[in-house]
């Protein structure tokens, strides 16, 4: 019987991932991973945005002719065979399933490789994707379509600049052109490619400067709080006196990295983008999921402050997890998912860790944590706010260390103070409007009072030159205060048997009326003024339930 074997057509190419790359970054994440896997230690990358050129560069280990056409041509090719997981140089391989290199067909009109061996001719071809795409239409086999030639020229320049070993491939007519900036371009490739933390030697270059860590700085220096997850070394973050910091032991000690909070939700905006950090997801130093946070469900207002960096390397084993578009993680992995119930146990104590530090500094927390009730909160926040305006310049440090002293000194007292003056404004116009309601007559006691703190305040009028109203309500209730107005509102005969409202005003007064001169309460005071309230607020509400 006569065999047979497949015919593969070229559109397989579509089906496999020549379209499936609609990120320019993750186009270029290949190049350097390709860089990476052939032991590069430099990788130059040269943009021309108004030419529309792309041309990256390695002094890696290079092809010959045998490798050019039997590995890098060959689609599924695998460096992985006979569980071979590193390089020459140790370094973890980052291609797996043979396909990422269909990545570099996807943004450019033509795309030139060429390549050295140590001992080597120069080796390449060209890649025309306007004739690729006829040998689709046409459903030529791909034993049926070679590539280009590259002219004289181009070899003879390439072979003095590759040198001993190499690869540089170069995309002419990129197909969206560069829409960012170079300098933009190297932010992400700093926030998105750490090899370094892998291989320290590993270097890559835009436009002839030096990618480091250093592009991030803007994200950096605002940054707060940094939860470090099994003390990863990461020169990120080490050397840096953040405001808080603290190590998380995780019990996968595979798991490193680190997260932290920024001031406000727009610092982990990239300059001059709508790009912004987020919790990435980094295998073997490589990106793999981006903003890990989407998976976890867990939406509190902390996450708005958050970014970070999560190194799994354990998700690189003998099971390929990673979906065909490279882009991420299968996302019913059970390696993965174990991750994320992780990550989620560790976000809930950041999520507390961090409105602790951020109260402590004076700035909003987090509201729905139940640490501290509606209304400690709120007062905490006015406090935050009114001290803004008092707080000297960084310009004179004596002076601002100073005043932070007194703040911090007087800011408890401030809290509960502005919290029980609240709740003192609250409760006495309310007995006002009940007891207008009530139409409950004043006697002539009460109006003796009335008529006395009516002269004193149009004589402190006089005095200080003022023709105008103060009280909205000029009434005779707004001059009465909460001692007066509990004895309208609550006229019960028998006050030693009965609780009334009558013996908590008496007893509240004293504290109520050095509140209201804003001096600061002793702890006693304090106790017995929170007690005292709660049992007038109790009786209040009574009272309004009749109204």
């Amino acid at each position: 019987m006569k065999q047979y074997n497949f015919n593969i057509s070229l559109s397989i190419l579509n089906h496999l991932g020549r379209n499936l790359y609609r990120n320019f970054i993750t186009v270029l994440g290949e190049a350097i991973s390709n860089s990476w896997d052939a032991d590069a230690q430099n990788v130059y990358i040269t943009i021309d945005r108004n030419a529309m050129i792309l041309i990256v560069r390695d002094d890696g280990d290079g092809m010959d002719g045998s490798d050019f056409q039997n590995k890098f041509l060959k689609i599924g090719y695998s460096k992985r065979k006979n569980n071979n997981t590193h390089t020459a140089n140790g370094r973890p391989y980052i291609g797996r399933k043979g396909i990422g290199k269909l990545a570099l067909l996807s943004c450019a009109q033509t795309v030139t490789i060429l390549s050295k061996k140590e001992n080597s001719e120069l080796v390449g071809g060209i890649i025309d994707n306007s004739g690729l795409d006829k040998a689709i239409k046409d459903d030529i086999s791909s034993d049926e379509y070679s590539l280009g030639v590259p002219n004289e020229a181009l070899i003879s320049t390439y072979r003095e600049r590759l040198c001993d070993n190499g690869t540089v491939i170069i995309f002419e007519g990129l197909k969206d052109g560069i829409r960012n900036r170079v300098e933009y371009i190297g932010k992400l490739v700093a926030l998105y490619f750490r090899f370094s933390l892998k291989d320290p030697s590993f270097n890559i270059y835009i436009n002839e400067k030096l990618i480091t860590i250093e592009e991030l700085n803007s994200i950096k220096e605002k940054t707060q709080f940094v939860w470090i997850l099994n003390d990863i070394n990461d020169p990120y973050i080490k050397g840096r006196n953040f405001k808080k910091s603290k190590i998380l032991p995780l019990d996968n000690k595979s798991v490193k990295g680190f997260i932290a909070s920024v001031e406000k939700p727009s610092d982990i905006k990239i300059n001059g983008t709508d790009e912004k950090a987020t919790i990435d997801l980094y295998v073997n130093g490589r990106l793999r999921e981006k903003d890990i946070l989407r998976h976890i469900p867990i939406a509190r207002i902390v996450q708005s402050y958050l970014y970070g960096q999560v190194h799994f390397d354990g998700l690189d084993d003998n099971t390929d997890r990673f979906t065909s578009s490279r882009e991420g993680v299968v996302p019913d992995d059970p390696k993965f998912k174990d991750l994320l119930n992780m990550l989620e146990n560790i976000l809930k104590t950041i999520i507390n860790d961090w409105d602790i530090w951020r109260t402590e500094i004076n700035q909003d927390g987090d509201q729905e944590n139940s640490r501290m009730t509606k209304k400690q909160r709120k007062s905490k926040e006015l406090f935050n706010v009114v001290i803004e305006d008092f707080i000297p310049s960084k310009e004179n440090d004596i002076s601002r260390k100073k005043v932070d002293g007194w703040i911090k000194e007087m800011q408890e007292d401030a809290e509960f103070n502005l919290s029980s003056y609240g709740e003192c404004f609250v409760s006495e116009n309310l007995l006002r409007k009940y007891v207008k309601e009530k139409n409950i007559p004043i006697p002539q006691n009460i109006q003796n009072k009335i008529n006395a703190w009516k002269t004193q305040a149009e004589n402190a009028k006089q005095n200080a030159n003022i023709n105008f109203n103060i009280r909205e309500d000029d009434t005779n209730l707004t001059h009465l205060d909460m001692d007066s107005l509990a004895y309208l509102a609550d006229d019960e005969t028998d006050r030693i048997k009965k609780a009334t409202l009558r013996r908590d005003a008496t007893e509240y007064k004293p504290i109520r009326d050095a509140l209201a001169h804003t001096s600061r309460l002793t702890v006693i005071a304090k106790s017995r003024l929170t007690i005292t309230y709660e049992n007038i607020k109790a009786r209040i509400i009574s009272l309004l339930n009749m109204a």
